[in-house]
């Protein structure tokens, strides 16, 4: 487990701006990326500290796995039950309503709570005059939040950390909500409660009444969010995983009549700013035809995947969800383990991989095929390199009951990828 969050994310001079692409009901946001170098320094961060919190508590990384291994294998054998009959446990990306939902143990507190997996941040505003934050668009999660004025382990603004915090007296178009709300990461909760106001992005394309929350105290995010450059959560999955419930951002701007389509599309740039296109694409960011796949369900942009290979591994069906909010891949530990194998990288305790930055050229192109569409990635863009370090982009994640695979920026680096939130599907073609 990361042991009380190693959310380091030390991002600098993210200098957010936003644009309105022209034409009918379409715009866009620009997303600012944290460098390869900041990301690869910020991992091994993690595993310092891990190993830090191990030898504090004078216990070996082998008795830990067994004692994770034995709280899994516990709650596994949990079965709720509601009303005389089985209750369905909806399993959370990001985190779960008020603690009563399995979290998944060890494995899937990796993608609920570590948010420097996340590698593109953009800017909304809330409020009636707009205050501005800096925010994750995280399509594994449904609901907005930021930091309150007064808010608990938030950081300071000072030296240019801390976090912009909502200030609801100063805004003419808040309304009074009230309602709790909690989600509970791997090492913590974060606390708050609803309000309804008016979100906009892109300057002055805005939705009125939206439910969002002002949160009270993000200790459960750890010392790495209190250090971070980013302020808060804007999800953009469907309102059926929302706490409460709550209209997502999509449902509110379709309903109140703001896009010219039900879809959003990221472009995600490798060396320059990547762009999230509301209501449309941008047809300049990519080339040939957009493939689509419809999704298994509309919670996570979750899909049917026909296989994965690499090298001399190679696995058959499986699914996966396409997320901006997770900037590796991930798969099963097993899985992933045996990739690992065929590219020579060697794990660590955090479940990543490193390798020698010798052989990058031996690293094996990575295919995933979807839909009947065979999509890849380059062995040389599987791998983040800081100066004499080198991580393997592919992380070992256990996810119960969960996707098998997450296909994040590293993927959604190559090929345009466009959110069908209307007709619950997704389309990828590739980059320019």
């Amino acid at each position: 487990m990361l042991s009380g969050l190693a959310l380091s994310l030390a991002l600098s001079s993210l200098a957010i701006t936003t644009n309105v692409v022209e034409g009918n009901n379409v715009f866009t946001v620009s997303l600012t990326k944290r460098s390869d170098e900041e990301m690869v320094s910020n991992f091994l961060q993690m595993e310092r500290d891990a190993l830090a919190a191990m030898l504090e508590a004078k216990m070996e990384p082998a008795v830990v796995e067994e004692e994770e291994k034995q709280s899994e294998e516990k709650q596994s054998e949990e079965i709720v039950v509601q009303d005389g009959a089985y209750a369905t446990q909806r399993h959370l990306l990001r985190g779960s309503e008020n603690g009563d939902i399995n979290e998944g143990g060890k494995d899937e507190t990796v993608a609920i709570h570590d948010f420097s997996n996340a590698q593109y941040y953009g800017s909304v505003s809330i409020g009636t005059p707009p205050q501005s934050f800096k925010v994750i668009f995280d399509t594994g999660s449904s609901n907005l939040w930021v930091p309150k004025e007064g808010c608990s382990h938030c950081g300071y603004k000072i030296f240019g950390l801390g976090k912009d915090k909502y200030d609801h007296s100063k805004s003419s178009s808040y309304k009074e909500n009230g309602e709790e709300f909690k989600i509970v990461y791997g090492s913590g909760a974060v606390n708050g409660f609803f309000s309804k106001e008016t979100v906009t992005v892109s300057d002055d394309v805005s939705v009125t009444g939206m439910d969002f929350a002002e949160v009270t105290d993000a200790g459960g995010l750890g010392i790495g969010y209190v250090m971070g450059r980013f302020d808060g959560i804007m999800g953009l999955a469907f309102s059926s995983i929302s706490i409460k419930g709550k209209p997502t951002f999509m449902d509110l701007l379709l309903e109140q009549n703001v896009l010219k389509e039900p879809i959003f599309s990221f472009y995600l740039g490798d060396n320059t700013e990547g762009e999230l296109t509301f209501g449309g694409v941008d047809e300049e960011k990519y080339e040939g035809e957009i493939e689509y796949v419809d999704l298994i369900s509309s919670t996570y942009w979750e899909i049917d995947v026909d296989g994965i290979s690499a090298g001399d591994y190679s696995m058959g069906k499986t699914t996966a969800i396409v997320d901006s909010g997770t900037s590796l891949l991930t798969g099963p530990k097993k899985e992933v383990s045996k990739l690992a194998l065929q590219v020579g990288a060697k794990p660590n305790m955090m479940g990543q991989y490193t390798m020698d930055c010798e052989k990058l050229g031996d690293v094996p192109d990575l295919t995933v095929t979807i839909n009947g569409s065979v999509y890849t990635v380059s062995g040389r863009d599987l791998v983040m390199k800081a100066a004499n370090t080198c991580l393997f982009a592919i992380m070992g994640m256990d996810i119960p009951e969960g996707p098998q695979w997450i296909l994040g920026d590293v993927f959604m680096r190559k090929y345009y990828t466009v959110f069908d939130y209307g007709n619950e599907r997704v389309g990828f073609a590739r980059v320019k």
